[in-house]
């Protein structure tokens, strides 16, 4: 079955329509600039642009940067703050008109690379990260995949991981590769400390220039770039959109 992937990111959203047999996506993802703070129905507008841009009319998963319980969001801590409790199921599938399913986009994310990326047939603990205006986070045994919120674990004074290592930080504080790569190293090391995974998986945006700051990281685990780099949320996203039907 092939499904719409749409990933909901803190300064866009993205989306494609997706084999979701073999990971492929089916046409060139369509992205929305989304450079304030949109409100969810602000938000289910540009998701419906995305849909008519494909012209699509079958299953849509979307994948959201927050804590997802069914078709309710619980935490935005990179988004509008009224998503918080907000039935974005119902109201993305109403505006859509088509079901929608949601998810954690960095649990969307581990989907795909579990399945199709770099964890396929790997059986053991798995890290995922993904790294751009937050930390987005997924844990993944024996191929099932758990969300997770590492991001927000509290660092230096109480604040969340996120504003110290997000991709996000580097651009802003015009960090070099070797600078950020120490902070994450330690972050990194807390992590495993905490997990033990035998296997991490660095998403997002930046993973495509991951070339410039692996050799500043220091691992216990085997480390490797997501395979779909930054459209990992996508296909993980129309998975799952796929499986609610």
């Amino acid at each position: 079955m092939n499904a719409l992937g749409i990933d909901i990111g803190g300064s866009a959203l993205k989306g494609a329509p997706v084999d979701t047999k073999t990971g492929r996506l089916l046409a060139e993802r369509h992205r929305i600039a989304t450079p304030a703070n949109l409100t969810p129905t602000q938000m289910a507008r540009a998701l419906r642009q995305i849909v008519e841009h494909f012209d699509w009319s079958g299953p849509i998963g979307v994948g959201f940067p927050g804590v997802v319980q069914g078709p309710l969001i619980r935490t935005s801590a990179n988004l509008h703050p009224r998503f918080i409790g907000c039935d974005a199921g119902k109201l993305f599938s109403r505006v859509a008109g088509c079901p929608v399913a949601l998810t954690n986009d960095a649990a969307a994310a581990a989907l795909a690379e579990m399945r199709f990326g770099a964890g396929r047939g790997f059986a053991g603990k798995t890290l995922l990260l993904t790294l751009g205006t937050g930390v987005g986070s997924a844990l993944a045994y024996q191929g099932v995949v758990m969300p997770a919120e590492l991001g927000h674990l509290p660092w230096k004074g109480g604040r969340s991981a996120e504003k110290h290592v997000a991709a996000s930080v580097r651009e802003k504080k015009d960090l070099s590769w070797a600078k950020w790569g120490g902070r994450l190293t330690k972050y990194l090391a807390v992590l495993e400390t905490m997990f033990w995974p035998e296997l991490i998986i660095i998403g997002g945006g930046i993973s495509a220039k991951h070339a410039k700051f692996f050799p500043h990281l220091r691992t216990r685990a085997k480390l490797v770039p997501a395979q779909f780099f930054n459209e990992a949320g996508i296909v993980g996203a129309a998975l799952h959109g796929a499986a609610q039907r």
